[in-house]
């Protein structure tokens, strides 16, 4: 075989194997927990913002608890944690989620929850965004309950 046809032939295989690794990387960059195209690790958003996106606003006395968190691309989570008077969280539900079942008290499959709700198309604020909104609740003290809050579309 000639010099100039080992040149094009390994020409013609490093082209498609460039390309290939090119996707790869691209591919790998895109689906990272760092960022990329598919969004990412949490972004910190205000929790106002959080709980509107569920239809809801912080209850009275409350008290957040770290920063509230946006995450997705296509699909947005909204999550936040707050401190709230533990006799005020039962009412809070009711008004907020009237169309949403009873609370459950067992069962709830998240943390050490006590108490937790699943509401499906909120409708607290006309503009709510998410489609479903989990509410669950920790009782950690005869005064004081732990609130886990998140809202997301599918």
């Amino acid at each position: 075989m000639s010099r100039r046809r080992r040149r094009l032939l390994a020409a013609l295989v490093a082209v498609p194997v460039l390309v290939l690794a090119g996707i790869v990387a691209l591919t790998a960059w895109a689906v990272t927990e760092d960022g990329g195209l598919l969004g990412g690790g949490p972004e910190p958003v205000p929790c106002a913002d959080v709980l509107h996106f569920g239809g809801a606003e912080l209850p009275e006395g409350a008290e957040v608890i770290g920063e509230c968190e946006e995450r997705g691309f296509q699909d947005l989570h909204y999550g936040a944690r707050f401190r709230m008077p533990r006799a005020d969280v039962e009412e809070w539900l009711a008004l907020t989620y009237p169309f949403a079942p009873v609370p459950e008290t067992g069962g709830c499959g998240v943390h050490d929850a006590d108490l937790c709700v699943t509401a499906e198309d909120p409708a607290g604020h006309p503009d709510a965004g998410a489609q479903v909104v989990r509410v669950s609740v920790e009782y950690e003290d005869a005064t004081t309950a732990l609130v886990r809050f998140s809202a997301f579309t599918l």
